[in-house]
């Protein structure tokens, strides 16, 4: 006789939101710093002019990524909170009404239509707010909007990027500097691309070649930029 044994599921959704914030912001630390270490060094600067840019840009970028997030996942969650508020309003004043569209979900998945009112009838009684958040809104738990969450990850993230550029500046001579920048933030970001998509259970490869991609496309970018108005001004 076979035995089925409950265990725990283990699910990377739960992690998508800090998960999303947290690469984003090592991501951008890793590429909008290196992009502009390397842009300054090719236009000839001191060694030192590069290490003030470079700590500028940590310093400026962190405050903007948390600031950003802060915002935009506030906007997110003001929004959830309307139609959350909207939903009560209507469980209140027209619960009937509310009791068929929870059937009519259920039944467009593909659930008898007898069934579906039945699991409806059982879903409201036990709390029919989050029903309808979940089904009807597509709203849970796991993808509620936490804004300082997010706020604090991209932030500290972005720092944690934005080290690796700025730790190069400061260990190699001032010829190595370019190449130096370029190769540990390329690296970092392969490494960036990897650890993410293995947080959130996603194929190395395409994520890898992804972040790798369009930080030597922005780093070779501003390189040129940077060499333009180097050459100019000298």
């Amino acid at each position: 006789m076979s035995r089925l044994h409950v265990h725990d599921e283990r699910h990377a959704s739960s992690r998508i939101g800090w998960l999303r914030a947290a690469v984003l912001g090592a991501n951008d630390g890793i590429v909008s710093t290196s992009s502009l270490i390397v842009g300054v060094a090719a236009s000839n600067a001191t060694q030192s002019t590069i290490l003030v840019a470079g700590v500028a840009a940590v310093v400026a970028g962190a405050l903007s990524m948390a600031a950003g997030e802060y915002v935009s996942v506030s906007s997110q969650a003001d929004t959830e909170k309307a139609d959350l508020d909207r939903e009560k309003g209507e469980l209140l004043n027209q619960p009937e009404r509310e009791r068929e569209e929870l059937t009519r979900i259920y039944v467009a998945r593909g659930v008898e239509r007898e069934t579906a009112q039945v699991v409806a009838d059982q879903m409201m009684a036990h709390d029919a707010l989050s029903a309808h958040a979940r089904d009807e809104l597509g709203l849970s738990e796991t993808m509620t909007a936490r804004p300082l969450q997010a706020a604090l990850a991209s932030a500290l993230t972005f720092s944690a990027g934005a080290a690796a550029p700025l730790l190069a500046v400061l260990l190699l001579p001032l010829a190595m500097v370019f190449a130096g920048v370029a190769v540990v933030s390329l690296a970092c970001l392969a490494a960036l691309g990897a650890l993410g998509a293995r947080a959130g259970g996603a194929p190395l490869g395409p994520s890898v070649m992804r972040v790798t991609f369009w930080g030597a496309l922005a780093m070779a970018v501003t390189a040129g930029v940077g060499r333009l108005f180097g050459t100019v001004a000298g």
